[in-house]
């Protein structure tokens, strides 16, 4: 299957669940967009990033569809209710935009020097980013809206996959709940990984859906991050960035690992791993 039969069978899989949209496809960059038709307000999908994750798994086309439907349900114009609406903070890359289509601005705050913090109303399956309509809307301030994210993400659940490689420890958080790359900002969990480290810790935010913590004790290790931080990064349907921050004194450095090309990707017994 190429781009463009990958392109047919996104809209036509779509298709079969609404009706209410229109699509573009610019050819040069590779990009789908799909916007509704009542409001105009949409979403871009690099099909060149979704190929690759395709072609190991062709399931995934089923996987934007569900990631574009949802979206787009979302953008319909309806109201929230303000007591009910659960607030979580988002990840972004710095490039992300500042402000919505139509020129309004997100509330934001800065991160580190890779990554800014969003703030979003959850619906459970999805999320709208909340930009100063939205905020006015809600009768919040941009301080009220940053308590209320902290407080509900401290609330999130953190269950961890470890795999250890090269005498390297590499813990994934995925819990595809949309938050996995914002539990980055829960401090405690950090503090308590960095005590749990021998070596150094480097923490890795490739895209939205995983947060990857490592326990580097061997510079192997830096090498295994580096491949890995660029893969996860390759694949993600909403990339952050492929840098890796090391984690000292409660400070999050971003740090640039040239890596060697050479296939890490096995425990010391030779068996494969599944990173």
């Amino acid at each position: 299957m190429n781009i463009f039969q990958l392109r047919d069978k996104v809209i036509e899989k779509l298709g079969e669940k609404r009706s209410d949209f229109n699509t573009s496809f610019d050819r040069e960059k590779e990009v789908l967009r799909v916007e509704r038709k009542d409001n105009k307000k949409g979403i871009n999908v690099s099909l060149a990033k979704a190929m690759d994750k395709f072609k190991k798994d062709s399931d995934f086309v089923n996987e934007i569809v569900y990631y574009i439907d949802e979206t787009i349900e979302r953008m319909k114009e309806e109201e929230i209710n303000s007591e009910q609406a659960m607030v979580y903070p988002v990840i972004r890359s710095t490039s992300f935009s500042d402000e919505t289509k139509s020129g309004v601005s997100f509330v934001k705050d800065n991160h580190t020097n890779e990554t800014d913090i969003y703030y979003a109303v959850d619906f459970k399956n999805s999320y709208r980013l909340i930009d100063e309509e939205l905020a006015a809307s809600l009768g919040m301030g941009q301080d009220d809206i940053r308590t209320l994210a902290d407080n509900n993400l401290k609330n999130l659940k953190i269950e961890m996959k470890k795999d250890s490689i090269q005498e390297n420890d590499f813990y994934f958080v995925n819990h595809n709940d949309g938050y996995d790359a914002s539990r980055i900002l829960n401090e405690a969990f950090l503090n308590e990984m960095h005590e749990k480290c021998e070596g150094e810790m480097m923490v890795g935010l490739p895209h939205q859906d995983v947060l990857i913590i490592a326990d580097i004790k061997n510079s192997v290790g830096y090498d295994i991050m580096a491949q890995m931080m660029m893969q996860y990064f390759a694949e993600g349907l909403t990339p952050i960035t492929s840098l890796s921050f090391s984690y000292r004194d409660k400070r999050l450095e971003p740090v640039f690992i040239l890596g060697k090309q050479k296939n890490y990707n096995k425990r010391g017994n030779d068996d494969e791993t599944d990173v």
